[in-house]
């Protein structure tokens, strides 16, 4: 029987190892260290499970990729930021990057972890979304699989549901009973824990930056959130509920511009 104090240390030793910087520093600044407990291979198939279904689904219901001509958009726009990733992580260049259309009116998309993209129609249709805008919209969302954000929030909501003797466990060599108890939590933990304020933060640089490197004029970020927050005064729109944006988060978006706009007329100038 492992004493308290043996415990301890291979609880300690468990939050250390898995406490890192999924990205690497650039521009936008991003270098907080993330508590990346969950093994990333068993959330990437928890991820690619439920993007599989996600697709079947809309299929089913005639929906997926609807309309060719805004695939094409989304599909070129997404490429091209696609090629950038490198800049933040080199391994995410040889994602299976797969990216979708779904005929929906909610103002919403998301790249789900390992890269897995979705955007709603109703994006361009509602908001006259131009491709700077959409490109804010894709960059930002791929910008969590970036960061990982979707691992980190179900690494927290393990320690939370499980506690400190999961963590001694994993260090104990049972990562795999680790692995499985938290593919048992369900993909839909994706969706069902909302990005905290830092990670929506992390989410809004990097995607700048990676649009601006992408070719995509960085202001169109600032234009974009106004018209998401214009869609509705009374309530946010879906795509905000679990976005939260505010004036700080414009002027945010305004003081990163001027950083990133050499990247985005260096990339005009090719």
């Amino acid at each position: 029987m492992p004493t308290i104090k043996t415990l301890g240390i291979a609880c300690l030793c468990a939050l250390l190892s898995a406490c890192a910087s999924t990205t690497n520093n650039s521009v936008s600044g991003v270098q907080r260290s993330q508590l990346l407990l969950l093994p990333s291979a068993t959330v990437d198939k928890m991820s690619a499970q439920s993007y599989t279904q996600t697709l079947q689904d809309a299929q089913k219901n005639h929906t997926l990729n609807a309309d060719k001509a805004l695939l094409n958009r989304v599909t070129t726009i997404s490429h091209r930021l696609i090629a950038q990733v490198g800049v933040f992580r080199p391994d995410a260049t040889k994602w299976k990057w797969e990216i979708n259309v779904e005929k929906n009116d909610q103002l919403n998309a998301y790249c789900m972890p390992g890269g897995k993209i979705m955007v709603f129609s109703g994006l361009a249709e509602k908001l006259n979304a131009t491709d700077d805008e959409l490109a804010a919209v894709i960059g930002h969302e791929i910008s969590h699989a970036l960061r990982e954000h979707g691992r980190e929030r179900m690494s927290q909501a393990y320690v939370q549901q499980f506690g400190l003797q999961a963590l001694a466990a994993y260090i104990g060599g049972t990562a795999g009973n680790m692995a499985a108890q938290g593919a048992s939590m369900g993909s839909q933990l994706f969706f069902s824990l909302p990005n905290g304020r830092e990670q929506e933060r992390e989410a809004d640089r990097i995607g700048l930056e990676l649009a601006a490197r992408a070719g995509y004029n960085p202001e169109a970020a600032v234009s974009l959130w106004k018209k998401m927050m214009a869609a509705n005064k009374e309530a946010p729109p879906e795509f905000l509920s679990t976005h939260p944006s505010s004036e700080n988060r414009i002027k945010d978006l305004q003081a990163l511009v001027p950083k990133v706009m050499p990247l985005y007329l260096a990339a005009k100038g090719k």
